[in-house]
Parts: C-alpha cells; structure tokens; sequence
C-alpha cells in the first residue's frame, strides 16, 4: 500500500490517500475513512479559496484541534494526509508525505 510509509511515524491516528475523484484510494487507522472525506472536502474548499484570492494551488494543509493534528499535501489530482496524536511533532510526518507525494506525481491525471 502506498500509505504504508506512514503508520510508522510516532503518533499516528489515522492515514488516507484520496483520489482526484474525492473517494479513498487507501485508508488506515480507526478514523482513516473519516479522514479521507474530510481531506476531499477541505481540498475542495481551499482549491476555491485560493483561486478567489489569486493565490494559486493549495500545495498543504495545515490543522490543529484539541485531540489532533492533521497535516495533509496534495500530488497532483490526490491528496494524501495524517493525522497524528495533538502535541507529535509533525516535520516527520511532513518530509514521508513529501517523499509519498513524489511517488503520486507519475500518476495519470483526471480529466473532469
């Protein structure tokens, strides 16, 4: 599995790799699913965001809440993110979803 590198980091609540389609490719941990919807979702709105502001493509997301921290990168057409136990440092879980990230890039993109 492609996300396999990421159940190895310290902390790890849950992993998912989603597809330009905003479905699951991979899921892991108790609240991959989860996750994954919600990664499709917050891609979704920060793509929007970011052309209403000119900013361009939204290359990471960022969250922190009281039980977790979900950092997330985009490949293309996919998204693929963690979410880790609040108070993990995340530059781990940051450089493995750079190196899955660069993995993703061969893959065909959607056209939709």
């Amino acid at each position: 599995m492609i996300i396999d590198a990421l159940q190895g980091l310290s902390g790890v609540v849950a992993a998912a790799l989603v597809g330009p389609d905003g479905l699951p490719i991979e899921s892991q941990g108790e609240g991959g699913d989860a996750l994954a919807a919600e990664l499709a979702a917050l891609r979704a709105t920060f793509d929007r965001v970011g052309r209403r502001l000119g900013a361009g493509d939204v290359t990471r997301l960022t969250m922190t809440s009281e039980r977790v921290e979900v950092v997330a990168v985009t490949s293309g057409q996919h998204v693929i993110g963690v979410a880790l136990a609040r108070g993990q440092d995340t530059r781990s879980a940051q450089q493995a979803l750079a190196r899955v990230a660069l993995d993703l890039l061969p893959l065909p993109r959607v056209e939709g």
